[in-house]
Order: C-alpha cells, then structure tokens, then sequence
C-alpha cells in the first residue's frame, strides 16, 4: 500500500473505501432527490396551490435551487473552521424538517419558502461531501472516486420520477416530501455512526472575515480553478434546463404520460454508465485527456442536434430525439467529475472554502441559466437545444482559457 492510501486509510479510521463511495454518493443523491422527485408531482402541485401557468409550476425547482446555491458559500468556511461532520448534520435536519414542513404548507409561496429552506439544508451535502473527498483522496484518484459516486448519484434521476409517481400513488403530493424526509432522516443516522472527521488539523482556518476573504481570494485568483468553474457551471445549465422542462417536453410534446419517468430514466442510466467508464479509465488517460474529448464531443453532437431541430422534423421523431440527448448526455458524464477534480486539485488546503466558492459559482449559475432555459420553452424543443449548443460553446472557451489554448496536456500523475 502506498503513502496515499495510507494517508486516505488513516482519514477514513476503518471505514473501507466501498462505504465510503455509497456513503458519498448518498449524500450527494439525496440532493438530486429533492429535485428529480418533484417532477411528476409539478401539474398536481399547481393544480391543488392554484397555479395556472406550467411555467410557473418550475419555480418549485428554481426556489430550492436559489437556497441550495446561495448557502453554499457559508458551509465551507465554516467546515474548514469547525471540521466537516457538525456543519453536516446540521445541513440534513435542516433539509429533514423543511420536507416535513412543506406537507403542511396552505400556499404556493410558502411551498417556495420551505423549498428554499431545504435547499439551504441540501447545500451541506454538496459543499461538505467534495471537501471530504478532497481531505482523502486527490488528483486522478480523486476524479476515479468522484466518477463512482457521480455514477450511483446518477441512479437517483433513474428511480426518482418513477419513484414519486410511485408514491403518489398512495397519497397525494404531500407523500412525496414525506418519502424526502425519512430518506434524509437514514442518511442521517448513517454519517452519525459511521463517518469519523477528515478535516487534517493543520488545514483548520480561522472563521473570521479576513480569513474568510483571504480564502475565497485564494480560490478566485487561481485561473485554472476559476475556468474550470465558470466551464461546469455552463455545461450544468444545460442540465439544469432540460431538468426545468423535461416534464412539458416528455409529457407536452411527445405525450408520453405515465412513461415520462422512463424516458428521463432512460437519459439518467447513460449517464452513469458514463461516469463508471471514466472511473475506469481516468487513472489510464487522465482528466483532461478524458474530459476535453468529451467536451468537444458534446459540441459536435448539439450542434448537429440543433440543425436537425432548425431544418429536420418538427417535432424531432422521439428516437431520435433521444438518440442523440443519450449521446451528448454520455459525453457530461465524462466532463462533471473531472471538471470538479481539476477544479479542486490545486486548492486542497482551502478545501472547504474552494468547494463552496465553486459550489456557489457552478449551482447559481448553472441554475439561473437553467431557469432562462425552462422559461423559454415555447411547445417546442428549440430553446433546450438551442441552450445546449450555445452553453457548450461557452464551455470550450473557458477551458481554452484554462490551458492556455492547449488542450489533451496530462499535468497531474497518478496520486
């Protein structure tokens, strides 16, 4: 055994590398629940809180998201200062009790404001889940890790929508922040018992506002970080997007009804099997070998996407519509751990501030360039791949400008 996975070992204190993925990637699962779930519950929602427009209907997304992104800045400060597991646990009750709490909402605008609240809670999952990662494990090894949980994350879009469908079968929507509840309630329990504190000692920092600026003037000076950010942020907002209005263009244009969650679900599998073959194959080739292909590929395959929906078929013949999202959807699989990990790569000693700075900068961005997406939905699938083509694009340039215009350079080694 190497002076890495020693070092990883003794961080861990007898909690065995399998444990600690699952345990990772429910955290970060429990995130994409609160949002993948809700989908099939958005027309009930609106029809019982008396919201007539669909698009509207999408702010239950957007507000959880706003709270999600927003608070990330103030879990990772704090988490450098106090260690990971305290501000955790007080990141999931804080997600527990707002579920519970939107059962009980008489309003719309209070489900937004429960929404909001629990995304506020959800944030620690994000912030504090990569800090943890990245107090273990780094470079290649990282992404490979980042890459397994990123692919058992992934299985949470899959069963979600069906998931919700599933519950509501039982009840009614109410059921579903129920289900949230008690799933956040085990996970819970889980890191309570079994996961011991990663923060080294010697990277603690002082929660004071110089500190705090001093940190987040760490993060945003390093280009490569920062552009590596700004790139995830925008390839996300694709995502985001088609999140927003998956369920008007599954249901709406392809009138698929009940099998609406298997198309997402459909979407959902290839991506994690593309963070499993990057997982593989990431320790061999590199990051960014692996992730600028994959990017260029994205390009190439929205572009020819969206002259198909300018000149093909309207609409696009639903094979083929989901031939060719399955295909760019592969290539984000390849690009999201490995943006993260050489995002996070030079900044392990802020670890905790640099996952909230690029946490806050890929969910606040992506997510309100998400939003523009979904409000921009027209009964067709133009604005979501016309979104995809053009936020790709912009993804390039910053990865151009990370390197320096180079791209396929291997800097880092196997860790």
């Amino acid at each position: 055994m190497d002076a890495s996975a020693d070092t990883s070992a003794a961080r861990l204190k007898g909690m065995g590398k399998t444990e600690f993925i699952a345990m990772m990637a429910m955290l970060m699962a429990i995130n994409a629940l609160a949002i993948d779930i809700m989908l099939p519950g958005l027309q009930e929602i609106g029809a019982s809180l008396g919201v007539a427009s669909e698009n509207h209907r999408q702010y239950v997304i957007s507000a959880y998201l706003m709270g999600f992104a927003v608070s990330q800045l103030f879990y990772g400060p704090i988490s450098d200062r106090f260690g990971r597991r305290v501000p955790m646990f007080t990141g999931l009750v804080v997600y527990v009790v707002s579920a519970l709490a939107c059962v009980f909402v008489p309003s719309f605008t209070s489900l937004l404001l429960f929404r909001l609240l629990q995304g506020i809670g959800s944030a620690a999952t994000r912030v504090i889940t990569i800090s943890i990662v990245r107090d273990v494990y780094g470079g290649r090894m990282m992404a490979e890790v980042m890459s397994l949980i990123m692919m058992v994350f992934m299985i949470v879009p899959v069963i979600a929508p069906g998931t919700g469908q599933a519950v509501m079968l039982f009840g009614n929507w109410h059921l579903i922040f129920i289900f949230m509840a008690a799933i956040a309630s085990a996970v819970l329990v889980w890191v309570y018992l079994r996961l011991p504190e990663t923060l080294d000692p010697a990277d603690v920092r002082p929660f004071t506002l110089k500190s705090v600026a001093q940190g987040f003037r760490i993060v945003l000076t390093n280009r490569v970080a920062l552009c590596y950010t700004l790139a995830n942020s925008f390839i996300f907002g694709a995502l985001f997007g088609f999140i927003n209005s998956a369920q008007q263009i599954y249901v709406g244009i392809y009138d698929l009804g009940v099998w609406f969650p298997v198309a997402f679900a459909g979407v959902a599998v290839t991506m994690a099997f593309s963070s499993f073959v990057n997982s593989r194959f990431v320790g061999r080739f590199g990051m960014r070998r692996l992730s600028h292909g994959a990017l260029l590929a994205f390009l190439g395959i929205n572009g020819f996407w969206l002259l198909l929906t300018l000149f093909g078929p309207h609409p696009t013949p639903f094979v083929l519509y989901m031939l060719l999202f399955a295909l760019a959807m592969f290539q984000f699989g390849w690009i999201g751990a490995n943006f993260n990990a050489l995002a996070m790569e030079p900044l392990g000693h802020v670890a905790g501030t640099a996952s909230s700075v690029l946490g806050f900068m890929s969910t606040a961005g992506g997510g309100a360039i998400g939003a523009l997406i979904g409000q921009a939905y027209d009964g067709t699938t133009l604005p979501l791949v016309a979104g995809y083509f053009v936020l790709s694009l912009i993804g390039l340039i910053f990865v151009l400008i990370a390197e320096r215009g180079r791209l396929f350079q291997p800097h880092n080694q196997p860790v």
